[in-house]
């Protein structure tokens, strides 16, 4: 063939060397590391590897490949056509591989025997020994209890599962909590509470079959950006979709209904919702009567909710209430979906109960296309409460307090009955117990209470009482800064394991590299802590492999049974849905197919709700809501996020929204003041906000904590806190809080490329909604 022949093959272009002077920041930096862009989906280096594995953010769970140079070091990502993501992944995941390699990784244990001291690098054995010894010198003088472990919600299963048993075991305490405290626990408690299981009933996959879509207290367009796929694919075949939300989010914008009710009044709402469907005959009177008790008491109930008063508590038109009643009860096929914005409330397991009230009384439960979920938030935000890290449960979900429950795990870990602590108090709890001096001691493992937990000046208050305090981390987090020893361990690709995404699909983590020299496993950390403390023989496993093998064991014949999923199956099938009893069975991918539930009686308890008022009161000194949330970004205490470059440069800093009415122009500084303290930031003005309402995302650390602000009341039964509604007010100031620099260990400068954008004074380009307002 000639040069000209139109049926060559032409020539790739040779490359095109980056100008220093315009890359998008961040890339000379991969670039010079070894790294270069993937180019047409395949490996373009000698000796590269694609390691299948899933990101370490949300409870979607996307597929992702780790790009693997010759020397065994990750440089990069791809996406991967797994059935949850088929190919997509949002800004998160796409930027997650460069945390593995990362300047700010801790390489050495950190160690100060006082907190007037500097933290210095110190041996494993020193480091392990003096924890050991503050272990047994405050056991020794106040008891086992006096000691506690708080894990999290981002950690693989085996790991979660060895918390709760290093914990009762080796440290034999009842003090035993986690970080999905902070998540998920409302709608496990009405999981529970309605079906004797928790989990989502449906696989997302049942959304594309929906004649009718509802989304509570969700910005899935940023939290869950690769699930909106599921969104549009049912739009696409005629689904109408409703929001109930605050804010005008970007899903919300494109809603059929959006419901902007009042933060705080989801069960007035909801209650009214099913008051108009029972009165207008929208019921499944036969589904119910074979499948459901409780339901008179429910109907009576609601009848005291008619959309007229439920107007006047939400702040929404009573017609909309209808609109919402008539579009979801008269849909063939109904789902409801909801996450934080539903739960973090003093009432957040009765709102997430009048949710399910409402698609049980439509009949809209265990069919194709018909159910209802929650949206896990922490990527192992399902598997996480699973299995043993949760003050109440057991692994399997047993029940701490019931006595067979008890018997069995005694039986599988070889102790006494007598030796198994009762139930623990939970993660905010044990705060005000440390302040007490209640709780003298403490470990905790990936997370990072300064930023996440609600009231920090309380927070810090009984972090600072702690005699001795330990943090498991691969960055220096706010909360490490505070501890006397901390222990550097791996990223999600430098081990093995499962989690379990928002259909409950168990999936599996492949390793992709070997972890830094100096750095070790969460679960090499227990294992030997254990052994120091004489414990070793109920703690002998290799790695993540033996401690599934028992995990499987452990939870054979409970309601989360995974004795059917193996480390191979999950790698063929690429997930599997529990329950699944046996290696034969396929999985559980949808719920009450049937009306079967997993209480004994076979039947959904339908719960009663009343609606009452945030804990908060509105005076007026404090007359707005003040509500937090997330942004696309960043993940949760952004001790990951805020340490990579193009992240920080999407979003930079916090804001809080401001409704027009307030007169305020964006990137005005603004005061907003709770009976918590104040802090400043710059407002970005939009009519996507309600007027009574301010937002600002909680990813950042004081100065800039929207959790300095958020009080620290909690749900009575499920004990999570409200997050999602406090008293507040605006005011004028003069200077915009700065944003601190992530922390470091000893010696080291905050990596520069995820720096630069951070001083930025102003808000995001755009608002979330639509906005009416310009930088200036």
């Amino acid at each position: 063939m000639t040069a000209t022949d139109p049926g060559q093959v032409p020539a790739r272009p040779a490359p095109i060397p980056l100008d220093p002077s315009i890359a998008p920041p961040g890339t000379r930096n991969f670039r010079d590391a070894g790294g270069i862009p993937a180019d047409q989906w395949h490996a373009d280096q000698n000796g590269e590897t694609l390691v299948p594995t899933h990101c370490c953010f949300c409870g979607v769970q996307c597929g992702m490949y780790l790009r693997v140079d010759a020397g065994g070091k990750v440089f990069g990502v791809e996406p991967r056509n797994h059935d949850i993501n088929r190919m997509r992944l949002c800004p998160k995941g796409l930027n997650a591989y460069q945390q593995v390699n990362h300047p700010d990784r801790l390489t050495a244990p950190l160690m100060r025997r006082s907190r007037e001291d500097t933290f210095q690098e110190v041996s494993w054995d020193e480091a392990l020994d003096f924890t050991v010894s503050e272990i047994r010198r405050i056991q020794g003088a106040h008891g086992n209890d006096a000691f506690g472990l708080l894990g999290g919600a981002s950690l693989y299963s085996e790991k979660t599962y060895l918390v709760g048993k290093f914990g009762r075991v080796a440290l034999g305490t009842r003090h035993v909590d986690y970080n999905g405290r902070l998540c998920m626990v409302s709608a496990a408690g009405a999981n529970k509470l309605s079906f004797g299981i928790d989990r989502a009933a449906n696989p997302f996959s049942d959304i594309l079959l929906t004649d009718c879509l509802l989304i509570a207290g969700s910005n899935v367009g940023e939290c869950f950006p690769v699930m909106t796929q599921y969104l549009w694919g049912a739009r696409d075949r005629g689904a109408s979709l409703i929001v109930v939300d605050p804010r005008e989010t970007a899903v919300a914008r494109t809603a059929d209904v959006h419901v902007a009710l009042k933060p705080g009044t989801d069960s007035a709402f909801f209650n009214a919702v099913l008051h108009v469907i029972v009165a207008e005959g929208l019921t499944d009177e036969t589904y119910l009567a074979a499948h459901t008790t409780g339901w008179q008491q429910v109907k009576e109930t609601v009848r005291d909710y008619p959309p007229e008063r439920a107007a006047g508590i939400c702040g929404v038109p009573a017609e909309q209430i209808v609109q919402v009643a008539r579009m979801f009860g008269g849909a063939a096929k109904a789902m409801a979906f909801h996450a934080r914005g539903v739960e973090h409330h003093s009432q957040g397991v009765e709102n997430c109960l009048s949710i399910i009230n409402m698609c049980v009384a439509t009949g809209n439960l265990g069919r194709p296309g018909a159910g209802y979920g929650t949206i896990t938030g922490q990527g192992n935000g399902q598997g996480g409460r699973e299995h043993g890290q949760k003050a109440d449960l057991l692994p399997g979900g047993r029940s701490i307090t019931n006595p067979e429950h008890r018997r069995q795990i005694c039986e599988i870990w070889g102790i006494d009955e007598s030796e198994l602590p009762p139930a623990g108090t939970s993660m905010m709890e044990m705060v005000w117990q440390m302040q007490r001096h209640e709780i003298r001691g403490l470990i905790g493992i990936c997370n990072n209470p300064f930023v996440s937990l609600p009231n920090y000046g309380a927070v810090k208050q009984g972090y600072d009482a702690l005699e001795f305090h330990a943090q498991f981390d691969f960055f220096l987090s706010e909360t490490a800064t505070n501890a006397h020893v901390v222990f550097p361990v791996t990223v999600w690709a430098e081990d093995e394991g499962v989690m379990a995404n928002t259909e409950a699909r168990v999936v599996k983590h492949n390793k992709a590299q070997e972890p830094p020299a100096g750095v070790r496993t969460d679960t090499w950390v227990m294992c030997e802590l254990a052994r120091r403390l004489g414990a070793g023989d109920k703690f002998d496993f290799a790695g993540s492999r033996e401690v599934f093998e028992e995990l499987r064991v452990a939870s054979a014949g409970t309601v989360n049974d995974y004795y059917g999923i193996t480390y191979e199956r999950l790698e063929e099938t690429g997930g599997i849905m529990w329950p699944c009893p046996s290696t034969e069975h396929p999985g559980t991918p949808r719920l009450f197919e049937g009306g079967r539930t997993y209480h004994p009686d076979g039947k959904i308890h339908m719960q009663v709700v009343e609606w009452h008022a945030p804990m908060d009161p509105y005076t007026e000194e404090y007359p707005l809501s003040l509500t937090t949330g997330r942004t696309v970004a960043h993940f949760l205490s952004g001790n990951q996020t805020r340490r990579l470059g193009g992240l920080v440069e999407q979003t930079p800093r916090p804001w809080v929204e401001v409704h027009p009415s307030h007169g305020y122009r964006t990137g005005d500084p603004v005061r907003v003041v709770t009976r918590r303290g104040s802090e400043v930031f710059p407002a970005l003005v939009t009519e996507a906000i309600r007027p009574d309402t301010v937002f600002i995302p909680y990813h950042w650390p004081v100065p800039t904590a929207a959790n300095a602000l958020t009080i620290d009341a909690l749900d009575p039964r499920s004990k999570i806190p409200e997050y999602k509604v406090c008293a507040a007010r605006i005011e004028p100031a003069e200077k915009i809080d700065e944003v601190p620099a992530p922390p470091t260990a000893p010696g080291h400068q905050a990596y520069p490329a995820a720096q630069v954008s951070r001083t930025d004074p102003l808000p995001p380009t755009s608002s979330q909604g639509r906005g009416t307002a310009e930088r200036s």
